[in-house]
């Protein structure tokens, strides 16, 4: 294909990431494949990352916002305004490594039958360890990258199905998002991907990990830290809009036990961070925004799957969440009985 008909679209998100934008963009310069084009979708940064895209990489399109209106708004963005056959959506925080894309070209090719891909994640400075290899989720509503902080290798050097893929790193047919949707602007960020997963696993998608797509991620570049008001609030209300948008009423009743251990896990967790206020105001933010989740619930997308199909899903990779975070923990050597324990009596 001619340069100016990629297969691949590159959409980038950025806010006062200049920092990361340099080391980004110059990993995806060193590609062996060159079948591909970026665009940045800047939100309304104050740092010169603007300046810097002008000035040092004219080839990249950049889309400005005049403020920040949130990751889900930003790739929206770039998503609508791409022509490639293939969405690559990728956190500014990455460094991808010289034969990502070109795997992807391979992978695109050999699994015709996946509708996206996962990323291999690699923590950008403990190279060995995992930052994530596909998504998981847990029936209490919320996502997790399986491997994280785990050593590089089996099981996560061979290509594997896992129910989704994080957004960070994560790769789309472009009709994807004609069946399944675009990602819902009222998360503004966080689990705004877990909620495309459950979209897309309701209807049928497949997504597929590749073990040799890699890139190197900071993490928490944006927010500056993992844990703080921000992700506590976000964390909140998103957690329990995607159990309003996602969940047949069927599964609900039948998961109501998991769904009040994992909020009052939760909310132990928070209290222990001294952070109720951000949830508070999380768990006032979804009751505000509750009559627009049920107004997006029935207006969803026609379940292919059944109520019982897409529980076995769920169950599943919650199965692959806890063996995960299982895995992690013993090579920490910390115990797992609590774990044990929810296994033999939810799984």
């Amino acid at each position: 294909m001619a340069r100016n008909e990629p297969r691949i679209e590159i959409v980038i998100p950025n806010w006062n990431g200049k920092r990361f934008l340099q080391g980004c963009l110059d990993s995806l310069s060193q590609q062996t494949c060159r079948n591909f084009s970026v665009t940045v979708v800047d939100n309304g940064s104050t740092d010169g990352s603007v300046a810097l895209l002008e000035r040092d990489f004219p080839a990249v399109k950049v889309l400005r916002f005049p403020e920040n209106r949130g990751f889900s708004m930003a790739v929206n963005a770039g998503i609508e305004q791409s022509v490639a056959p293939w969405i690559l959506l990728l956190n500014n925080d990455m460094e991808v490594e010289q034969s990502c894309l070109a795997a992807l070209e391979r992978s695109i090719e050999q699994y015709q039958g996946y509708d996206f891909f996962a990323l291999k994640m690699l923590n950008f400075h403990q190279r060995a360890l995992l930052d994530g290899a596909g998504d998981g989720v847990l029936r209490g509503g919320v996502g997790y990258r399986l491997g994280t902080m785990e050593q590089d290798g089996p099981p996560y050097d061979t290509d594997r199905d896992v129910f989704g893929a994080c957004a960070g790193a994560a790769l789309y047919r472009r009709d994807f998002f004609v069946r399944v949707g675009l990602f819902d602007n009222d998360f503004f960020a966080y689990l705004e991907d877990v909620d495309l997963n459950m979209r897309a696993r309701r209807i049928g998608c497949r997504c597929r990990f590749l073990a040799s797509a890699i890139v190197y991620h900071i993490g928490s570049a944006t927010s500056g830290s993992k844990i703080n008001p921000l992700t506590i609030r976000l964390s909140t209300r998103n957690n329990l809009n995607v159990l309003v948008k996602n969940y047949p009423f069927s599964l609900i009743f039948k998961y109501l036990p998991i769904i009040c251990l994992y909020q009052a896990a939760w909310l132990f967790f928070v209290l222990k961070k001294k952070m109720f206020f951000p949830y508070l105001q999380g768990l006032l933010q979804f009751f505000k925004q509750m009559p627009q989740m049920m107004a997006k619930r029935r207006k969803g997308y026609a379940y292919q799957l059944s109520p019982k199909e897409f529980g076995k899903i769920l169950c599943q990779s919650e199965q692959d969440v806890i063996t995960s975070i299982m895995a992690r923990r013993r090579a920490e050597g910390k115990n797992n009985l609590l774990l044990q324990i929810y296994w033999k009596l939810f799984l």
